[in-house]
């Protein structure tokens, strides 16, 4: 393997690098037209440096989407173990799959596909793994496992194409840490998620030479080395309250127990890769010290990215709850180390502190709405605590502890990284508009962590929050904070680690990803506007510049004594280092040699990735600035901003981009409330934050020198009304006297001390709150009064006035409507007046029984006792004597300052009213700083106990403002011209748009466009005297933002939001500022998603102070007078000259062709439709189509506009374009709508009239792409002939085409030999995608290929839709919302051409360019169409298949083949040919389903895809029938078209003003100016009749010029080249026809092909359900009967019988041990068909000696094959209860093994031995010559001998068996065969019996010769006597018997002597 083997340390995989690591080739790939069979145009490649090493993932999606996840399981090798039956097993997330069982072999082939179906969000779903697992089904479930290997799901999703395509995955044993790789799977993964398109995958074929290692996925090395990750827990902060205080209460009540603990009892919880390692539980404890080491074993590298870490609450009745979780991606934390220089690192982290977000940290008894925020899921609104970790990794060895204790050493060590310092954040309030609270006071808080958490009673206090203030109206629509020139600050102090090392490098960091964002951004602008090269150069240059000098500084290094780093720190500083010194050499290099600004900017574009990758900071242990709206006790919105994006800096660079400056921040709803308010801003907040050390707060107090700071204590008085009395004792006193504004803390005026450091600047003054000085009509122009005039009675009673005649709504006492008094600053507009737009009688009463119950109606009734009537009087503000009253009104209230309010805990108001039984006033106390940084927080004194309560003392913080002198007035000119695809918001389709423009405090509103999603306005909006403090200079850098909101009007109910879009104003200081703000579209905003965009440009304008006194900086401007006001259009301001766009006269020519496929309206159907078109302001209407069911095209037409337009493309007005319905009573109801966006893709220029064209030329006049009339004069060159064999002038893109073509024939009884396979069109398919296996006979006599696209036919990349006579444009009618069904009701059939016109009126117009149009009555055509086959079809059966069948709809037509469905399969070959016959255009959509056959229950749509016929049949590329290689009469690739070609040029040279064709002879054609030759096309055409054709000299040099201008707008060289085809094939037809078809495929029209269509389903829309190879041919009526169709059935397969006999088998190994202690075995073969469940074994040679066993056995198995395919064609049920067989193609595997049989267990396995028909080994011809080297192995990769048992009939000889248990293979015998092949025909000619049973011919097989010692020893007791006793033990009985005899003899000499001796004494 040449170069190196790098390893991704963070994904595991294994890629091939080139041996220069510093450079690598990319190829680009031209889009040659999907043409799958063609090697694709020519490549092109640059070298780059590798950058970026690091792939990050993006922050993912929360939004819940549908996803498909598609595994196809193809095949394994090398699976580890004997005679084993394995299964594959699938597991995604939380579904498992698994495949068929496969029997007896190492290598299954299963080709097998999953659909997992899963609706969820990208961020959730891509951290779940995939799991591939390899069983042995033989064994038991717990030692079944053979292999597994594991991956994430966005590991798959982040590879090209979100796949992994044909890869081998390396199986290892997860249990087993030492153990090698288990074997080999192929693979395909698919992650589809909305819109994202398949892949095509290569239909998978088992082959043996495949080369796994050059393809395969797996870890580094040859195995998964065993690795442990060691976290190191140490402790943990801030853990929030998780608990009920109820046991605790219960304990204090009864005064049992310890003392309190804290409500929480956590542990932790270490994840990875779906293992996970728990910590100890620390109960009751919020600070909890584990000092713990949790160990995680794994394989490294891993496929799994992310570590998770959780915090958890142990509940002992419960369910555990989260309180946090932390996600670490690997890549953040480890390196892979590509180069020399970066070695890489392995996964390592801290010591450092991580932080927890989730939900709010009060606890509350209810359940937490916001608890998948804690898990997670979506953005955490506040901080949860802590935890101090330190991960490291080891390789070598699995952990034996999962925890133990952190040795002492450690923890002292770590007690550095515990080293705080104080900072402070400091943030100045400036605004806060926009507010959707106003029911209660709003506040504002600030905290970072726990710190300035104003509700968590653990931290100490501090001015976190603002005051509360109440909302005020700003005259239009929101509301805002009155704060005036007195801004809330706020402060909070903080405790944290100093890693402003980290936070400065990445600030610095993220300022060059910004400037470069910025930089590439104004490149684009300017290739937009079409800026000359040598600008946009320069653009680049500078770009180049300024990131070469930006990377080339040094990031901040540790300071030792101030900073203290870890390992990670040091590993990520020369990461970035070498990163950032890459990046300055390759710019530089890209600044002197860049050639192409598009490839340039590309490679910017990478280094800006780069860039963000490195612009990560995983150790940042400084928690986020969180800012929380607060309305009483509630929390409503937040904002979190990251710490260092506000940390200061002393050096200006390392500073966070937001650091002291101005923002403006939209504050969000917490979780899920974000999606279902998301038509509110909770609050737009204008503020300044800084973070910084206390050290350095004086940096902070420097930069706000616009204003005063100041800093107050603060106090309420609180008083209660007693019997009239206002008083602070009493029963009803439920405050202390003096308190905190919401009363909890008693702290009266003598209490406060000032702090240390601080003293009294001033005495105690009553500061109102200034919302209170506000009325209920504050910000209303006009306000509206009114009084209830109440009246009663007695039962029968007179009516009279009610115990309170004059009350408000509520019935609180009013005066009466006479006594009522005008403000100061208002006058009257009318009259009192009662109000009769109500529920209300003639006379405007109302009725009740009672008045405190209410239920009024209209009509009087004789039980009614109580009756009202409202008043109503309008009055308009007078400007001046307004401001007079406000101001008299502050001082009054500066005296007095109360606020009342009916309780404490009711909204305050100013004005005293009746119900009003409490008030209270706000005191303040200034201070001032003594010792600059001293701690602000009062400690109070005793303050006033209750009865019975011990004192306390508490502490309290001061308010802060910020306070200026002096502000600035301000004009701010909103130009609002138009938008333009808004949203539909009525029913119709349309909106009745406005929008609402919201400025600081002040909002204004547009008119309201009726009925248009493309609204122009031309309206200019004044915001008059906005009032704004701070430096006009601050003001002018960093102005804020405009919100512009859009809404539909409705009659009835609120206006209907449709989205929102900010701007900035163009900030003028100098009235007499000669610059002019430019119209700009800014997108508008709706979910997260576009809804359309508004043009506009805004102006701020500062007013010209009018002082006396001598001017100041700020003053120099006076004596200036604002700008003219723009001119008005009724009372509106219309956008002025200069701003507004630039018109031009302008032409637009309109094709309005017709309607289709229009929808009911009203339940009645649209028959009658005309379009009417606006554009600009001008309309146009078409003619009425008499009826659609007849013909639903125009009769005339073409319409053409003369209208003044923008000059500029960018304004350039929408086209409406509406259908309406002509129906009786004269109504034209409006059916259906388009919005053009824009007619850039319509613009041309105008051309001259034809008559100015010499036509003698012979040039082609179409319309391009654009509309642009072109001009393509065909070049003289002929095509060069080639001598390879190519395809349309390219390589062959399939390496096993490439293969030799014998030049010479082969004789007679060669040709005899090869196997008989037909040439259909099945050949011609395969021999086009590249399978030349299955056509090998059609290749080599080199017939036509078809075009193979990848792709739907209209969507190649020449033919754009076809829509170059007319496009298609859907109609809409209805709502825009969201995952509801379509609103698509039709289409528009028609085109547009825009080009400008002469200014002068009396000039001539140019040429139309739209004519030449074709008629447009209805034609009548045959349709064929040719389906071919489906892939990867969604299953819908519960077994993970389907039962497919095809639906063809044309019109009113149907047909399917529902009685020939394919049953089990996902993968269908269908071979259906359907013909139908059709109007076009009425009935142009054809329909085509895949449906699923169920036997009960409804059939399902699988998927279904629709073609346009019209825009085929209109089309100039001629779609209707493709043009064939060559012109056949007969045969496979016999013409069926129903003109010839001959015909066709004829026709097409019509068409195109092409002059000809003028044949010469039958070789011979002139069209246009160019002769074509047809030896230029065929081998053995006759070049002897090659004509020269001398051409004219003499053109016209305009005509010549305007030619060459064009020519080079349709490159047809590159795409349509010609081959060159034999001309001795007998089915050619005659010359000139073959000519005239070369000719045409010269020429841009659709070539014969098969095109594949993508399935969907309206169940997933947007995922794709399969692909659908087809094709579709249509043939006009008018034009001839069309040629005979093409047979695609299916190929038939035939019926085969295998012969094997069995002769005897050799040096088999000997198992088994007999009793006499000789090794033996009792041997018998096994054999079959793999995939045949058929298995035949032979008799038994028993105690085989030596290894021989002689059987003289048949074997024989008959079978279906493909001989065309080479694949044996199996056909059984799955289960005794299928309906169906299921038809499986797969290789002719014979199998053989050797094995050895044992009566009293299970008999042993000996070798086994594969062998596939078509490429088997070649057997050795003697036992001593076979060896394992004869048969292939993957693992050497060796090539061996292999012959084709089809080819040769019969084959005898000798094969190894082998054994591979132990991974490698060990020879354990050898089998002498003969295996014979016979088709089915021959069976019965040539019989043969099974075994050796009858008949026994073919050959005759005798009895085996075995020798005598084979039998079996208890049926054969005599010969066991002979051959096994006797044999082996005669000696031992022959010795035996001879002592046994002796010692006979003794005894009886013994037994005998006595007597004997007896008899002699005594003489017997």
């Amino acid at each position: 393997m040449e170069g190196e083997q790098q390893t991704s340390a963070e994904t595991g995989i294994v890629v091939e690098q080139p041996e220069d690591d510093e450079e690598e080739e990319e190829e680009l790939d031209g889009d040659d037209g999907g043409d799958v069979a063609d090697g694709g145009s020519g490549k092109r490649k640059r070298r780059k440096r590798k950058l970026g090493k690091r792939k990050i993932r993006g922050r993912l999606s929360n939004k819940p989407q549908d996803f498909q996840i598609r595994i196809r399981v193809l095949e394994a090798r090398q699976l580890q173990g004997a005679n084993i039956q394995p299964v594959s097993r699938v597991t995604v997330w939380n579904q498992t799959k698994q495949t068929r069982i496969k029997k007896s072999t190492n290598s299954p082939f299963w080709n097998e596909v999953f659909f997992f179906n899963f609706n969820t969000s990208p961020a959730e779903l891509f951290d779940e793994l995939i799991e591939f697992q390899v069983f042995n089904s033989r064994r038991l479930r717990s030692d079944a496992l053979i292999g597994s290997f594991k991956c994430d799901i966005g590991m798959v999703y982040d590879e090209q194409q979100h796949s992994f395509i044909n890869k081998w995955l390396l199986l290892s044993d997860p249990e087993d840490n030492m153990a090698g790789a288990k074997g080999y799977l192929k693979i395909c993964a698919t992650v589809l998620g909305p819109g994202d398109e398949a892949p095509s995958i290569k239909q998978a074929t088992q082959d043996d030479s495949e080369d796994i290692e050059s393809n395969l996925l797996r870890p580094a090395g040859v195995q998964l080395r065993p690795a442990t990750f060691t976290l190191k827990l140490y402790r943990a902060e801030d853990i929030p309250r998780m608990d009920t205080a109820f046991f605790e209460g219960m304990k204090k009540v009864l005064s049992i127990g310890e003392e309190q603990k804290e409500l929480v009892d956590p542990y932790f919880v270490f994840s990875f890769a779906g293992k996970e390692v728990r910590s100890k539980i620390m109960y009751g404890n919020d600070h909890p010290e584990w000092n713990q080491e949790l160990r995680l074993g794994l394989r490294f590298p891993s496929m799994c990215e992310r570590i998770k870490f959780i915090v958890r609450d142990w509940d002992r009745l419960t369910d555990d709850d989260t309180i946090g979780t932390y996600q670490l991606p690997l890549s953040l934390i480890s390196s892979s180390g590509n180069s020399e220089e970066d070695e890489g690192f392995l996964p390592t982290f801290g010591p450092c502190f991580i932080n927890f977000y989730g939900s709010t940290r009060e606890y509350s008894d209810l359940p937490d709405e916001y608890d998948d925020l804690n898990l997670g899921k979506g953005e955490g609104v506040a901080f949860r605590g802590r935890a101090l970790l330190e991960l490291t990794t080891k390789l070598g060895d699995f952990p034996e502890e999962e925890t133990a204790d952190i040795d002492s050493d450690d923890i002292l060590r770590v007690q550095k990284f515990m080293r705080r310092r104080k900072y402070r954040l400091h943030a100045a309030f400036l605004n806060a508009t926009m507010v959707s609270s106003i029911d209660a006071p709003v506040e504002f808080e600030i905290s970072i962590g726990n710190y300035g958490n104003k509700l968590d009673e653990n931290v100490p206090p501090c001015s976190s929050t603002t005051q509360p203030t109440n909302a005020v109206f700003d005259g239009c629509y929101y509301y805002f904070l009155p704060w005036g020139e007195t801004k809330p600050c706020v402060v909070v102090d903080c405790h944290w680690e100093d890693i402003s090392f980290r936070l400065e490098a990445l600030n610095i960091l993220l300022k060059i990803v910004d400037n470069l964002e910025a930089n590439i951004e104004r490149v684009r602008i300017g290739m937009k506007a079409n800026l000359p090269a040598p600008e946009i150069a320069q653009l680049l240059i500078s770009l180049l510049d300024q990131l070469v000098a930006e990377c080339s500084k040094p990031l901040p290094k540790v300071k030792s004594g101030t900073h203290t780093s870890n390992d990670l720190d040091l590993k990520l500083a020369e990461y970035r280092k070498n990163e950032m010194s890459g990046l300055v050499s390759q710019a530089k290099k890209l600044r002197d040699t860049a050639r192409d600004i598009h490839e340039a900017l590309s490679e910017v574009e990478t280094y800006l990735q780069t860039l963000m990758n490195m612009a990560q900071e995983p150790q940042n242990s400084m928690p986020d600035v969180v800012i929380w709206m607060i309305s009483g006790e509630k929390r409503l919105a937040y904002f979190r901003i990251p710490a260092y994006e506000v940390l200061y800096a002393s050096n200006a660079a390392n500073r966070g981009r937001h650091c002291g400056r101005i923002q403006t921040v939209q504050l969000k709803f917490p979780g899920s409330k974000a999606k279902e308010k998301d038509d509110t801003v909770p609050a737009l907040v204008r503020l300044k934050l800084w973070l910084g050390l206390q050290d350095q707060e004086a940096e902070w107090h420097k930069m706000q020198s616009e204003g005063e700071l100041a800093v107050f204590a603060e106090t309420y008085e609180n008083q209660v009304n007693i019997l009239g009395a206002w008083t602070n004792k009493g029963p009803t006193m439920t405050r202390p006297k003096w308190s905190d504004s919401l009363g909890k803390v008693s702290i009266p005026q003598e209490a406060f001390d000032p702090p240390p450091g601080w003293r009294w600047d001033s005495d105690w003054y009553i500061s109102p709150e200034l919302s209170m000085l506000f009325d209920r009509d504050a910000g209303h122009r006009t306000f509206l009064d009114d009084v209830y005039e109440c009246q009663s009675r007695i039962p029968a009673g007179n009516w009279g006035p009610a115990s309170r005649p004059w009350a408000d709504v509520k019935g609180d006492p009013l005066p009466s409507r006479m006594d009522f008094q005008l403000p100061e600053g208002w006058k009257w507009d009318d009259d009192w007046q009662p109000d009769l737009n109500r529920a209300v009688d003639e006379e405007g009463w109302e009725y009740c029984v009672e008045a405190t119950v209410g239920g009024y109606g209209p009509v009087e009734k004789t039980y009614h006792l109580c009756r009202r009537r409202r008043w109503m009087r309008p009055r308009t503000m007078v400007l001046d004597k307004k401001k007079q009253a406000l101001q008299a009104k502050q001082t009054q209230a500066q005296a007095e300052g109360w606020e009342y309010a009916p309780l404490f805990n009711m909204k305050f108001h100013a004005n005293e009213r009746k119900m009003d039984l409490v008030r209270r006033r706000r005191w303040h106390r200034k201070m001032v700083a003594e010792t600059p940084g001293a701690p602000c927080y009062f400690r109070l004194g005793e303050g006033e106990p209750k009865e019975g309560e011990e004192s306390k003392t508490s502490m309290a913080a001061p308010r802060m403002f910020l306070t200026f002198s002096k502000s600035y007035k301000y004009q701010l000119r909103a130009y609002i011209y138009q938008a333009r695809n808004l949203l539909a918001g009525d029913n119709t389709g349309l909106s009745d748009p406005f929008a609402r423009v919201s400025f600081l405090t002040q909002s204004m509103v547009t008119e309201k466009v009726e009925k248009t999603l493309c609204p122009t306005w031309d309206q200019t909006l004044i915001f008059e005297e906005i009032q704004i403090y701070g430096d006009p200079r601050t003001l002018e850098a960093s102005p804020p933002d405009i919100f512009l909101e859009i809404f539909d009007h409705d009659t009835f109910g609120a206006a209907e939001f449709l989205g929102r879009t900010k701007a900035p104003p163009m900030v003028k200081l100098d009235p007499g500022d000669a610059r002019t703000p430019v119209l700009q579209w800014f997108p508008i905003i709706r979910d997260n998603n576009e809804a359309g965009e508004m043009l506009a440009a805004f102006e701020l304008l500062k007013i010209p102070e009018r002082a006396t006194k001598t001017k100041t900086v700020h003053q120099m401007m006076d004596g200036k007078e604002l700008p003219f006001q723009p001119p008005k259009r009724g009372k509106l301001f219309i956008v002025p000259n200069g701003i507004r766009p630039v018109m031009q006269r302008t032409g637009i020519e309109i094709l309005c062709w017709g309607v289709r496929n229009m929808r009911k309206f009203q339940l009645s159907a649209v028959t009658s439709p005309s379009i009417e078109f606006e554009c600009g302001g001008h309309m146009l209407n078409s003619k009425v189509i008499k009826n659609t069911k007849k013909n639903p095209n125009f009769e005339d037409p073409l319409l053409f506009f003369d209208v003044m337009l923008p000059k500029e493309e960018l304004y350039m007005p929408p086209m409406n374009v509406k259908v309406r319905d002509h129906r009786q009573f004269g109504r034209k109801p409006t059916v259906g709508i388009h919005i053009l966006k824009t007619m850039e893709p319509f613009r041309c220029s105008p051309v001259a009239s034809i008559e100015e064209l010499d036509e003698s030329q012979g040039v082609v006049m179409t319309s391009g792409p654009n509309g642009d009339a072109i001009i393509d004069m065909p070049t003289e060159d002929k095509p060069a002939k080639t001598e390879g064999r190519s395809f349309l002038g390219k390589k062959l893109a399939f390496p096993q085409l490439e293969i030799p073509i014998p030049s010479g024939k082969k004789s007679e009884e060669e040709e005899k030999d090869l196997l008989e396979v037909e040439l259909d069109w099945w050949s011609k398919y395969y021999a086009s995608t590249g399978e030349v296996k299955k056509c090998k006979k059609y290749v080599e006599k080199g017939y036509d290929k078809l075009k193979i696209y990848d792709k739907e036919l209209e969507k190649v990349a020449p033919y754009e839709e076809f829509s170059d006579f007319c496009h298609s444009f859907e109609l809409n009618r209805g709502k825009d919302i969201e995952d509801e069904e379509s609103n698509v009701v039709g289409e528009f059939k028609g085109s547009f051409r825009v080009y400008p016109l002469p200014q002068d009126p009396n000039d001539p117009l140019p040429r139309k360019i739209l004519d030449n149009l074709p008629p447009s009555a209805p034609e009548e055509c045959v349709v064929r169409l040719y389906v071919i086959k489906a892939t990867d079809l969604q299953p819908n059966d519960p077994s993970g298949l389907a039962d497919p069948y095809i639906v063809v709809t044309l019109g009113g037509k149907k047909e399917n083949s529902r009685d020939e469905y394919v049953p089990n399969s996902v993968n269908p070959v269908f071979g259906k040919f359907f013909e139908m016959t059709t109007t076009l255009p009425v009935n142009k959509d054809l329909n085509i389903k895949i449906k699923d056959y169920d036997l009960i229950s409804t059939d399902d749509v699988i998927g279904e895809t629709t073609i346009d016929l019209e825009n085929r049949y209109l089309s100039k590329y001629r779609a209707c029938c493709g043009l064939p290689q060559s012109y056949c009469t007969s045969g496979v690739n016999q013409w069926r078209d129903s003109r010839k070609p001959k015909e066709l040029l004829e026709d097409y040279c019509l068409k195109n003003h092409l002059s000809g064709p003028m044949f010469y002879g039958n070789n011979g054609v002139k069209v246009g100016n160019k002769v074509y030759n047809l030896a230029d096309y065929e081998e053995d055409a006759d070049d002897s009749q090659d004509i020269e054709i001398t051409m004219a000299t003499h053109r016209s040099s305009r005509l010549t010029n305007h030619r060459q201008s064009l020519v080079n707008m349709w490159p047809l060289d590159g795409l349509f080249n010609s081959q060159q085809v034999k001309s001795d094939s007998p089915h050619l037809g005659p010359a000139e026809e073959r000519l005239a078809l070369h000719v045409l495929r010269t020429f841009p029209l659709v070539k014969e092909h098969v095109e594949t269509r993508p399935l969907f389903t309206e169940i997933q829309p947007g995922i794709e359900q399969g692909k659908l190879q087809m094709w579709v041919d249509i043939f006009p009526k008018s034009l001839g009967p069309p040629g005979p169709p093409f047979n695609i059935e299916p190929r038939k397969s035939k019926g085969y019988e295998l012969r094997c006999v069995i002769w005897n088998t050799v040096d088999v190994i000997l198992e088994e041990e007999s009793i006499t202690g000789e090794k033996m075995s009792d041997i018998y073969v096994k054999g079959w068909l793999a995939g045949l469940d058929e298995k035949q074994e032979t008799d038994i040679h028993y105690r085989s000696l030596d290894g021989e066993g002689n059987f003289n056995w048949r074997f024989v198995f008959p079978f279906q094959y493909l001989p065309a395919e080479e694949c044996m064609v199996i056909k059984k049920k799955e289960h005794f209860w299928s309906l169906d067989e299921t038809e499986q193609r797969v290789s002719p595997v014979f199998m053989v093994q050797i094995w050895d049989n044992d009566k009293f267990s299970a008999d042993d396995f000996l070798g086994t031995l594969e062998l596939n028909l078509n490429g088997m080994a070649a057997p050795a011809k003697k036992a001593r010559n076979c060896k394992l080297s004869q048969l292939p192995d993957i693992s050497t990769g060796s090539k061996v001998k292999t012959v084709s048992l089809f080819e040769q009939k019969r084959i005898r000889g000798f094969w190894p068996c082998y054994n591979d248990e132990t991974g490698e293979r060990v020879l354990t015998g050898k089998v002498e065969m003969e295996i014979e092949i016979v088709a089915e025909e021959d069976v019965e000619s040539k019989p043969a019996g099974l075994g050796r049973d009858e008949p026994n011919m073919n050959p005759v097989l005798d009895p085996p010769k075995r020798p005598e010692t084979s039998f079996m020893w208890f049926t054969s007791p005599f010969k066991t006597l002979k051959y096994i006793i006797w044999r082996n033990y005669k000696w031992y009985i022959i010795s035996g018997l001879i002592i046994l005899i002796i010692a006979l003899l003794i005894v009886i000499f013994v037994y005998s002597l006595p007597n004997e001796l007896a008899g002699k004494l005594v003489n017997w």
